[in-house]
């Protein structure tokens, strides 16, 4: 038999997987390699079904075997195949199973890293998949005391979530990190991350939420004494005041143009809705003071 016949390599794999009146147990071991040189071949010989066939095969071999990181590697060349395929559910199950399995096998930075290939993968085709995964792979590293490593998937997440017009979910990936990088003392991303919130909540012109999460997040000592901070209160006052040119001043700051690129093209865009509402509101609450004796 040829080496180079992959075909005949998966047929005799097979053959050593199944019991017969003569085979009373499987021979995973001879039949896993014969998996993974069969997938080989077909890959270089740009057979991409039958490669991805050939290592789920082989990961499925690898479990038999009690060997979760062998076959974790495997799925994952599975799933890399499923991408050029375009088989999308494939590659978001594909490489969820090869998490798993590092999981197994105690090794969670690359069952992090696994879903976050599937996140890139899916960001255009099933974005809010893309989103979820984003969001798991942190949630392992974060369960590992591993934020800093963390930082780039809360990034891309908020993007995602800002390509859907998801705002407030956007928001709340800047705020994770934000969170994130206060446990490892990453205090120029906090702020960061902070500032970048706020502005996505003024660009979905919801200025009572925006002004909530300048309020909470100026509880953190090191964002009250910070650039982003008064950069944020110099807007939130030019939105109060309705002062549209100020709010396009600040938006070509240095402070501003420090954050990510897709925050940056938000800050860019604003005001996006009528800023004279809100001045005329801040101006009836100066109108009406409190009445203390009025309960009604």
């Amino acid at each position: 038999m040829p080496a180079s016949d992959p075909e005949k390599l998966i047929a005799k794999a097979d053959k050593l997987t199944k019991l017969s009146l003569t085979r009373w147990s499987a021979d995973w071991r001879n039949a896993t390699l014969l998996y993974e040189e069969a997938a080989n071949l077909f890959r270089v010989a740009k057979k991409n079904e039958k490669a991805k066939e050939a290592f789920e095969k082989a990961s499925k071999g690898q479990e038999m075997l009690s060997s979760p990181w062998d076959a974790a590697k495997d799925m994952e060349s599975a799933a890399a195949l499923a991408k050029e395929l375009g088989n999308w559910n494939e590659v978001s199950d594909f490489y969820r199973r090869a998490s798993e399995l590092y999981m197994e096998c105690g090794r969670p930075q690359p069952a992090s890293d696994a879903l976050a290939k599937a996140a890139r993968a899916l960001e255009d085709t099933i974005p809010d998949a893309s989103v979820q995964l984003y969001n798991d792979a942190s949630a392992i590293l974060e369960e590992d005391g591993k934020e800093q490593m963390a930082f780039d998937l809360y990034r891309a997440a908020s993007s995602v979530n800002i390509k859907l017009e998801k705002y407030s979910d956007a928001a709340a990936s800047l705020l994770r990190l934000g969170l994130a990088a206060d446990k490892c003392n990453a205090t120029n991303s906090q702020c960061k991350a902070y500032l970048g919130a706020i502005i996505v909540y003024l660009y979905a012109h919801d200025f009572k939420q925006a002004e909530k999460c300048y309020n909470d997040c100026s509880q953190v000592d090191a964002f009250l004494r910070s650039d982003q901070n008064r950069c944020a209160s110099k807007l939130l006052s030019a939105y109060t005041e309705g002062d549209i040119e100020e709010i396009k001043r600040l938006a070509q700051s240095n402070t501003v143009s420090n954050l990510d690129h897709v925050v940056i093209k938000l800050a860019r865009k604003l005001p996006t809705g009528d800023v004279s509402a809100l001045k005329t509101d801040a101006a009836n609450e100066e109108e009406e003071p409190l009445d203390e004796n009025d309960l009604t």
